[in-house]
């Protein structure tokens, strides 16, 4: 859940939650990476294009909220994203999918939804969809990075489901996962 200040600093709050893409293809390019210089690797969250965070509080979870994600997710077709190449935010390292539009529809879907949840708490007007590998680190670091994983890439990942974290105030768990049709 890349970019936010509570990750950026990693101080989570119990009860925060976000929905993710998670993409184990990724892992054998970034675990170790992201283990070193990803607070939310640390955290518990595996490899991942955040779709929307910070969600809902938890404990605003319910049964009708779980059938809404259901019904807004389950509305868009299954699809595949490429991750090519890296490119950087300022201190962040991250991989690029393409396409990246059917993220952005899903994101634009659950927070037509939900409006009260914003992306980053709507800290940025244009919210790029990304994989984050590093964060803070001097640009030989980044470029050693880089030419690390230009080695694995590219790499293919079916999108089929978006996933619902919820921070327990020590690590990020598994709540719920939404499948999307096809």
């Amino acid at each position: 859940m890349a970019t936010d200040t509570a990750h950026d600093t990693g101080q989570y709050e119990a009860g925060q939650t976000g929905l993710i893409v998670k993409v184990p293809e990724a892992e054998p390019a970034v675990r170790a990476w992201r283990e070193r210089l990803d607070p939310s690797a640390a955290a518990g969250i595996p490899a991942h294009v955040t779709v929307l965070f910070p969600f809902l509080e938890e404990r605003l979870i319910d049964a009708a909220v779980h059938a809404a994600l259901t019904e807004t997710v389950g509305a868009h077709r299954a699809f595949d994203v490429r991750f090519a190449e890296s490119r950087r935010f300022p201190e962040v390292l991250y991989l690029a999918p393409e396409p990246d539009t059917e993220l952005r529809l899903l994101t634009r879907a659950i927070t037509a939804r939900w409006p009260q949840a914003q992306p980053y708490g709507g800290r940025f007007p244009d919210v790029i969809p990304h994989l984050t590998v590093a964060q803070r680190q001097e640009a030989d670091v980044l470029a050693e990075i880089e030419a690390d994983l230009t080695r694995s890439l590219p790499l293919t990942t079916r999108v089929s489901s978006v996933d619902l974290m919820v921070h327990d105030g020590t690590a990020w768990r598994d709540r719920a996962s939404f499948a999307l049709r096809g």
